[in-house]
């Protein structure tokens, strides 16, 4: 009796090790070293074409900087979608993109004055609120369709 006891657990022993060592083995290995390396040239990306900028004037100045921020942030966010996929990184990346377009535009949207500018503010910022709509129903359905076990087949 106590030799069954002793090879039941023993199997159990084996058996919960060889699970725990699966799982641990499921999860893509993250390079510490390449994300830092691509997050750095992310930086320098940045800061090259914020450098770019600085010899610009007035309006151009500030588009050029709105969009190398925007850049920089879209970069950010698909990095870490790409060393950790999921869900929230997939949405982090439509909104950045989102975000980044609707900065710029209405960087551009102060060339003008008075009634325009305010015009293709509004119009930008309708814009930028039906994107981010579309990005909020998009992963909402992803989400109901992964939390009931749907395929949407």
């Amino acid at each position: 009796m106590q030799i069954k006891l002793l090879t039941i657990a023993v199997a159990l022993a084996f058996a919960g090790a060889a699970q725990a060592q699966s799982t641990m083995s499921a999860k893509p290995s993250v390079d510490r070293k390449e994300m830092k390396a691509e997050r750095d040239r992310i930086e320098a990306d940045y800061k090259a074409a914020k450098a770019t900028c600085s010899t610009m004037k007035g309006n151009a100045k500030e588009v050029c900087e709105a969009d190398a921020k925007g850049k920089e942030n879209v970069a950010k966010a698909e990095l870490e979608n790409k060393y950790e996929p999921s869900q929230a990184h997939a949405r982090k990346v439509d909104e950045a993109k989102a975000e980044h377009e609707y900065k710029v535009t209405k960087e551009k949207c102060d060339r003008n004055k008075g009634k325009e500018e305010s015009a293709c503010e509004k119009e930008a910022k309708a814009k930028y609120e039906k994107d981010r709509a579309n990005i909020k129903s998009k992963y909402a359905t992803a989400e109901r369709k992964s939390a009931t076990g749907s395929t949407g087949k």
